[in-house]
């Protein structure tokens, strides 16, 4: 190509040679993608970090007379319970048709190296430090798998890459499931096609993109997108409680995460008393109530999954 050509070409024909839009979709048109049972959208809850969490999960859906669809467990590592109190959990999601999805450990953070946690260090994202970690990583996916757990979060692209050439190998099972943490950081349609193709079956891009943003996104990518409706004050403390009706419309499949709170680190901290998650449960899953409300009054179209 010549020079004159080069100075020519436009970012917006490079996009929409590779099949993207030259633009966030400003349209917002419809999605056109649901779940494979009709919903626009599904609920997500974080945080059950034990059995007595789960319990008081169960006991305030009835009470909210909401379904909460899947569930991000042990956000302080699966390593901190053993595998009895693993199964007791993975039993019980499965008892009543809930999604679970594990979080293993270790993680960035949580050993030698601390710069992911300095002020500078966080712009560099979460990934893992070095084979013996991943390692120790991929040996506590290992031990989730032996539970009967099959959902599980990734939070660095090579070792997705490395799980689902595992799982197409059959070295881990078949039916695992890859959640992409928010923590990759990624936020657009080129980034989270790269995920998809890698093996992700859902993703949770950052949490401040606008509706034409996830509208465009969802234009190249098939998988369900994980999109805060309620996030933890330390991630900007988000209420776009009357946004998700429209954010389903446009960018459905979506789990909509309910995460009302302080941080990660203060809520997820395995020596925390039990009792703080239980009341933090119940904030959640009240608020994946008014939701629903929410949407079935501003967009009567859009419809939550059901209970399976």
């Amino acid at each position: 190509m010549t020079s004159t050509a080069v100075e020519s070409l436009r970012g917006a024909d490079i996009l929409t040679a590779q099949g993207f839009l030259a633009a966030d979709d400003y349209a917002l048109a419809d999605s056109g993608k649901t779940f494979p049972d009709g919903g626009n959208y599904r609920l997500e809850i974080s945080g059950v970090e034990r059995m007595s969490t789960m319990e008081t999960l169960l006991s305030e859906s009835e009470k909210q007379g909401v379904f909460v669809n899947r569930i991000v467990a042990f956000g302080g590592g699966a390593t901190l319970l053993n595998k009895s109190e693993l199964t007791d959990v993975h039993q019980a999601a499965v008892a009543n048709g809930i999604e679970l999805v594990a979080v293993p450990g270790p993680r960035t953070g949580w050993d030698l190296g601390r710069q992911a946690l300095t002020d500078e260090g966080r712009s560099g994202g979460r990934r893992v430090r070095g084979v013996d970690n991943l390692r120790h990583l991929l040996n506590d996916y290992l031990r989730i798998f032996s539970t009967g757990i099959r959902g599980v979060l990734v939070w660095d692209e090579g070792v997705l890459d490395i799980l689902n050439k595992a799982r197409i190998a059959g070295d881990i099972p078949s039916d695992a499931k890859f959640k992409v943490s928010v923590y990759t950081g990624h936020a657009n349609p080129a980034s989270i096609r790269v995920l998809e193709a890698l093996g992700a079956d859902s993703l949770n891009p950052v949490g401040d993109l606008s509706r034409p943003m996830l509208a465009a996104i969802r234009r190249n990518v098939d998988i369900p997108l994980d999109v805060w409706a309620v996030t933890f004050e330390s991630f900007g403390g988000m209420n776009r409680l009357y946004e998700a009706g429209d954010i389903a419309r446009v960018a459905g499949p979506v789990y909509f995460k309910v995460e009302p709170g302080d941080s990660e680190g203060s809520m997820y901290n395995g020596w925390i008393e039990p009792e703080f998650h239980e009341r933090l449960i119940q904030h959640k899953v009240r608020h994946c109530a008014i939701l629903n409300e929410l949407v079935e009054a501003t967009t009567p179209g859009v419809k939550v999954s059901p209970r399976p």
